[in-house]
């Protein structure tokens, strides 16, 4: 192509730039028109939102239909003659003067249709999950508060079943998980559902605490999980019991630690942040019973993968992190598991990988020789040496 031809014709150019400004107005006071529109409805109170958002979407259907069937949609395309363009100008002045059918009409192309139906229909969902939320519960004082969120006591109406209601805005959703649709949810979410369905169903007969509902506010995510009462973490239970428990209490916790553990492995899902804090003890019956809380930081496992990137809580890192920077799940779930045991039979220490590398923290010789072998085999340094959670399960101090 020649250098006359790349040129631009001063005349189009300006007549362009006419009709860009056109179309840029229009725009603006469709959009302008229709936050007007629901700015009004909602001060106006008519009715409920469902309602709005059937009227609104039959003024956009109307719209739509005027659009396509009016001779003059707004666009020009390359091969338009001046001409053309002239007397659509004019058409549309006759229009803006009140000469013509058009002259009340706000003309919204599909595309601004499709997106203001997705904007209502979504803000319809977000309200109708919180009105929901509302009418089914009652949220109390706070029990607690993390990197992940918040957790406030609460309680079912329907018939006062004593809930966790855990609030975690959507920044802090660290953890994703594709589902079997496309739709990305928190991996918490995904796993808790994993563990319903493969629970009887009724609230309190699994170690994880289960899941009661759920509900996606946009802006962050609630979860309504089982409340055991009474209970208390480990570490409260430990520190109302004077620092430390008798070696015969640890056995039992730390005997249903180590089956929830193999039972979520057998489902394929690594908790990783295995801790006193996320470890409930029922305290209604003579026995204590172990409850697992807070699967934020968990994901779904395949047979022997290997992970790069720690989510956890520091002080419980196993050694390999340390030294190549990879873990895997069962080795790091064994050194838990290790490290929740010396934090309840060494009194008033809390564990730290780090310390205990070191020899600054050491296993008590006043345990029974099966206590302490079972403690040095969960917290061998080389993940290879190790007992799995299986031979964990069939070591002499659990029998």
């Amino acid at each position: 192509m020649g250098g006359d031809e790349k040129k631009a014709n001063p005349e189009k150019a300006t007549l362009r730039k006419h009709i860009r400004v056109s179309e840029s107005e229009n725009t603006s006071s469709e959009r302008v028109g229709v936050k007007k529109l629901k700015r009004k409805v909602r001060e106006d109170g008519e009715g409920p939102l469902k309602k709005k958002v059937k009227r609104r979407l039959d003024l956009l259907k109307y719209d739509r239909e005027s659009a396509s069937s009016s001779p003059d949609t707004g666009k020009e395309n390359c091969n338009t003659s001046v001409e053309d363009v002239s007397k659509r100008r004019r058409k549309r002045k006759a229009a803006a003067d009140g000469e013509g059918p058009t002259c009340n009409k706000t003309i919204l192309m599909p595309e601004e249709v499709k997106d203001e139906a997705r904007e209502l229909k979504t803000e319809d969902l977000l309200v109708d999950a919180q009105t929901a939320y509302e009418a089914k519960y009652q949220q109390e004082h706070q029990l607690g508060e993390g990197g992940c969120g918040s957790v406030f006591a609460g309680y079912r109406k329907e018939d006062n079943l004593p809930v966790a209601v855990k609030h975690i805005p959507k920044d802090k959703v660290f953890c994703k998980h594709v589902d079997k649709n496309g739709k990305e949810i928190s991996v918490e979410v995904a796993i808790m559902l994993k563990l319903a369905a493969g629970s009887s169903g009724s609230v309190g007969t699994s170690a994880p605490v289960s899941l009661l509902d759920w509900y996606d506010l946009g802006q962050e995510l609630i979860l309504v999980l089982e409340r055991p009462v009474p209970s208390n973490d480990l570490t409260e239970y430990i520190e109302l019991n004077g620092g430390s428990l008798q070696e015969e209490e640890a056995r039992i916790i730390l005997k249903q630690l180590v089956d929830a553990a193999l039972d979520l492995e057998g489902q394929h899902i690594f908790h990783r942040d295995i801790k006193s804090e996320n470890i409930l003890i029922e305290t209604g019956s003579d026995v204590p019973r172990v409850r697992i809380i807070d699967f934020g930081l968990s994901c779904f496992v395949k047979k022997r993968s290997s992970y790069h990137i720690f989510y956890g809580t520091s002080s419980y890192t196993p050694p390999e992190w340390h030294r190549r920077f990879t873990y895997r799940a069962g080795p790091t779930t064994v050194w838990q598991l290790g490290a929740v045991l010396y934090e309840t039979l060494h009194r008033c220490t809390a564990f730290e990988t780090t310390k205990f590398l070191e020899k600054q923290q050491t296993i008590s010789n006043k345990l029974s020789e099966h206590c302490q072998d079972f403690l040095q085999m969960c917290l061998k340094e080389d993940p290879k040496q190790r007992l799995t959670l299986e031979e964990l399960q069939l070591h002499p101090w659990l029998r």
